[in-house]
């Protein structure tokens, strides 16, 4: 598996360059390279070797932050095919899906690659992790991605182009997420697939997905109650004593459903629902 570079940048490296406006630019740094802007050009070789957080300066005279890319920010910049799962519900993936180092995972619906990066980084060297994709241009664009950020994964990450319910083979999965727009129709295939105590997690778009999906999960059989949620991110601009919520914040962007998987034979508990009020006077 390839991981990250660190140390000084160094020809082949993508580095974002932010401006005094918070405005950012990623540049792949080149021995003859040179990023231009109307504030003036930069020289890669002014770049290269110097360590990441270090300054530099247009020949406008703008100064510039140089870093290397975060996983939140590349995936943020990566090309796009499909629409990209953004950060904050990656995480929430990661975190509420329980994605532990040495895991074996399946994802479908790969689109840009831009969760699968925060999978394989999540199960580690010793994980793994199965994307399948049903189009050959998202799979192309995915396969682009992934290795530009980690370099060579043939160790533990397989793409397959085609349809989850028809091509899976694996067994004893620990995870498998979902990002497509009929989720629902995969929902037995997981079943045999993941492992008692496994977890399904499904990533939608609409209220409509979303119940179509509890549903079918909670109707197969095989599956815990199913728990649906979203997450809402909002910045804060602190400046000394002018604090307040920023203005705009990532508001929807889609609801997460997650359910574990059961032992085989086992029924589930029946739901205990609340009494419904009435309208009768005590």
């Amino acid at each position: 598996m390839g991981f990250r570079r660190h140390g000084p940048f160094q020809p082949g490296d993508q580095v974002q360059l932010t401006d005094p406006k918070n405005k950012r630019h990623t540049i792949t740094l080149k021995e003859d390279g040179i990023f231009h802007t109307h504030k003036g050009a930069i020289p890669h070789a002014d770049l290269i070797g110097q360590p990441e957080g270090s300054v530099v300066r247009s020949s406008g005279g703008t100064q510039y932050l140089a870093f290397r890319h975060l996983l939140q920010d590349y995936t943020l910049a990566m090309p796009r095919g499909a629409a990209v799962i953004y950060p904050k519900d990656a995480a929430q993936i990661v975190g509420m899906a329980d994605i532990f180092p040495g895991a074996r995972v399946i994802e479908a619906g790969v689109g840009s690659g831009a969760l699968t990066c925060s999978l394989l980084r999540a199960v580690g060297p010793e994980g793994h992790v199965t994307s399948y994709e049903r189009r050959q241009d998202f799979a192309d664009i995915a396969r682009k991605n992934v290795t530009n950020f980690f370099g060579p994964m043939d160790d533990n990450w397989r793409l397959v182009v085609g349809d989850l319910v028809t091509e899976i083979d694996e067994v004893d999965v620990d995870r498998v997420i979902l990002d497509m727009l009929a989720p629902w129709e995969c929902v037995d295939a997981v079943s045999k697939a993941l492992t008692p105590g496994g977890v399904i997690c499904v990533y939608v778009a609409t209220t409509t997905q979303m119940s179509k999906t509890v549903e079918t999960i909670r109707d197969h059989g095989s599956f815990t109650e199913p728990h649906a949620w979203e997450t809402l991110s909002r910045d804060w601009h602190v400046e000394g004593l002018a604090v307040r919520p920023d203005h705009r914040m990532i508001g929807h962007t889609g609801f997460l459903v997650m359910a574990r998987r059961m032992a085989d034979g086992v029924t589930p508990p029946p739901r205990r629902r609340r009494p419904k009020g009435t309208t009768e006077e005590l």
